[in-house]
Protein backbone atom coordinates (compact mmCIF):
# COMPACT_ATOMS: atom_id res chain seq x y z
CA UNK A 1 0.00 0.00 0.00
CA UNK A 2 0.77 3.57 -0.66
CA UNK A 3 2.31 6.08 1.75
CA UNK A 4 -0.66 6.42 4.66
CA UNK A 5 -1.22 9.18 7.11
CA UNK A 6 -3.15 9.31 10.00
CA UNK A 7 -4.32 12.45 11.56
CA UNK A 8 -6.54 12.42 14.83
CA UNK A 9 -8.19 14.81 16.66
CA UNK A 10 -9.42 15.54 19.91
CA UNK A 11 -11.14 18.47 22.14
CA UNK A 12 -10.07 18.15 25.23
CA UNK A 13 -12.67 19.73 27.65
CA UNK A 14 -11.43 21.49 30.86
CA UNK A 15 -13.27 19.09 33.15
CA UNK A 16 -11.08 16.02 31.10
CA UNK A 17 -7.76 14.69 32.10
CA UNK A 18 -5.21 15.25 29.23
CA UNK A 19 -3.50 11.88 30.09
CA UNK A 20 -7.03 9.71 29.62
CA UNK A 21 -7.89 11.61 26.69
CA UNK A 22 -4.14 10.39 25.45
CA UNK A 23 -4.81 6.45 26.70
CA UNK A 24 -7.76 7.01 24.80
CA UNK A 25 -6.45 7.73 21.25
CA UNK A 26 -3.17 5.41 22.33
CA UNK A 27 -6.02 2.14 22.73
CA UNK A 28 -7.22 2.72 19.51
CA UNK A 29 -4.20 3.53 17.52
CA UNK A 30 -0.84 2.09 19.63
CA UNK A 31 1.91 4.14 20.29
CA UNK A 32 1.50 7.84 18.04
CA UNK A 33 2.94 11.17 18.51
CA UNK A 34 1.07 13.85 20.67
CA UNK A 35 0.92 17.69 20.33
CA UNK A 36 -1.87 19.79 22.69
CA UNK A 37 -2.35 22.97 21.71
CA UNK A 38 -4.43 25.42 24.34
CA UNK A 39 -7.66 26.82 23.39
CA UNK A 40 -9.88 29.59 24.76
CA UNK A 41 -11.91 26.59 26.77
CA UNK A 42 -9.74 23.15 27.12
CA UNK A 43 -7.04 22.26 24.47
CA UNK A 44 -6.70 20.41 21.41
CA UNK A 45 -4.43 17.28 21.26
CA UNK A 46 -3.44 16.70 17.61
CA UNK A 47 -1.67 12.95 17.20
CA UNK A 48 0.06 11.87 13.59
CA UNK A 49 1.07 8.63 12.53
CA UNK A 50 2.63 7.15 8.95
CA UNK A 51 2.45 4.18 7.50
CA UNK A 52 0.28 1.10 7.92
CA UNK A 53 1.81 0.53 11.52
CA UNK A 54 -0.67 3.27 12.42
CA UNK A 55 -3.80 1.34 11.94
CA UNK A 56 -2.97 -1.90 12.69
CA UNK A 57 -4.55 -1.98 16.38
CA UNK A 58 -7.45 0.19 14.85
CA UNK A 59 -7.47 -3.27 12.46
CA UNK A 60 -7.32 -5.83 15.02
CA UNK A 61 -10.05 -3.71 17.51
CA UNK A 62 -12.79 -3.99 14.30
CA UNK A 63 -12.08 -7.81 13.94
CA UNK A 64 -12.27 -8.64 17.66
CA UNK A 65 -15.18 -6.62 18.26
CA UNK A 66 -16.70 -8.58 14.72
CA UNK A 67 -18.20 -4.41 13.71
CA UNK A 68 -15.91 -4.49 10.37
CA UNK A 69 -19.06 -4.76 8.53
CA UNK A 70 -20.37 -2.08 10.25
CA UNK A 71 -16.96 -0.03 9.86
CA UNK A 72 -16.62 -0.62 6.00
CA UNK A 73 -20.32 1.64 6.15
CA UNK A 74 -18.50 4.33 8.06
CA UNK A 75 -15.08 4.45 6.01
CA UNK A 76 -17.20 4.59 2.76
CA UNK A 77 -19.45 7.13 4.13
CA UNK A 78 -16.83 9.24 5.33
CA UNK A 79 -14.29 8.53 2.04
CA UNK A 80 -13.36 11.54 -0.38
CA UNK A 81 -11.46 12.12 -2.75
CA UNK A 82 -7.53 10.22 -1.26
CA UNK A 83 -9.19 10.20 2.43
CA UNK A 84 -11.27 8.50 4.86
CA UNK A 85 -13.00 10.62 7.64
CA UNK A 86 -14.84 8.93 10.74
CA UNK A 87 -15.34 9.92 14.83
CA UNK A 88 -15.17 7.73 17.53
CA UNK A 89 -17.06 8.31 21.10
CA UNK A 90 -14.10 9.09 23.06
CA UNK A 91 -15.22 7.68 26.38
CA UNK A 92 -15.57 3.96 24.77
CA UNK A 93 -12.01 4.17 22.96
CA UNK A 94 -10.66 4.98 26.59
CA UNK A 95 -12.36 1.54 28.16
CA UNK A 96 -10.53 -0.52 24.66
CA UNK A 97 -13.57 -0.08 22.68
CA UNK A 98 -14.83 1.61 19.40
CA UNK A 99 -17.86 2.90 19.07
CA UNK A 100 -18.74 5.11 15.78
CA UNK A 101 -19.95 8.48 16.43
CA UNK A 102 -21.34 11.58 14.81
CA UNK A 103 -19.17 14.86 14.15
CA UNK A 104 -21.11 16.89 17.24
CA UNK A 105 -24.34 16.10 19.35
CA UNK A 106 -24.07 12.54 19.68
CA UNK A 107 -20.70 11.90 22.31
CA UNK A 108 -21.15 14.24 24.92
CA UNK A 109 -17.41 14.95 25.75
CA UNK A 110 -17.12 15.56 22.18
CA UNK A 111 -15.79 12.70 19.31
CA UNK A 112 -12.31 12.00 18.42
CA UNK A 113 -11.80 12.80 15.07
CA UNK A 114 -9.87 10.68 12.71
CA UNK A 115 -8.55 11.24 8.90
CA UNK A 116 -6.44 8.79 7.29
CA UNK A 117 -4.89 9.98 3.78
CA UNK A 118 -3.94 7.94 1.11
CA UNK A 119 -3.87 7.61 -2.66
CA UNK A 120 -6.30 4.27 -2.50
CA UNK A 121 -8.98 5.13 0.30
CA UNK A 122 -11.05 1.81 -1.31
CA UNK A 123 -8.15 -0.51 -1.19
CA UNK A 124 -7.01 0.77 2.75
CA UNK A 125 -10.85 0.21 3.40
CA UNK A 126 -10.53 -3.42 2.33
CA UNK A 127 -7.42 -4.02 4.40
CA UNK A 128 -8.90 -2.23 7.78
CA UNK A 129 -12.02 -3.74 6.91
CA UNK A 130 -12.65 -6.94 4.97
CA UNK A 131 -16.48 -7.77 4.21
CA UNK A 132 -17.48 -10.21 6.61
CA UNK A 133 -20.91 -11.35 4.87
CA UNK A 134 -21.03 -12.35 1.16
CA UNK A 135 -22.82 -10.43 -1.13
CA UNK A 136 -26.55 -11.47 -2.13
CA UNK A 137 -27.00 -12.91 -5.63
CA UNK A 138 -29.33 -11.03 -7.90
Amino acid sequence: MDEINVHVEVKVNPTEDLEKVKKAVEKIFGNIEFEVTPEKRGSLLVAEAKGIDGLTKLRDLLRRERIRDAARGVFFEGLSNKSVVFYLNKQVAYVGHISFSAPVGESPLGPIKVQICCDSPQELIEWLAPRTTKRKQK
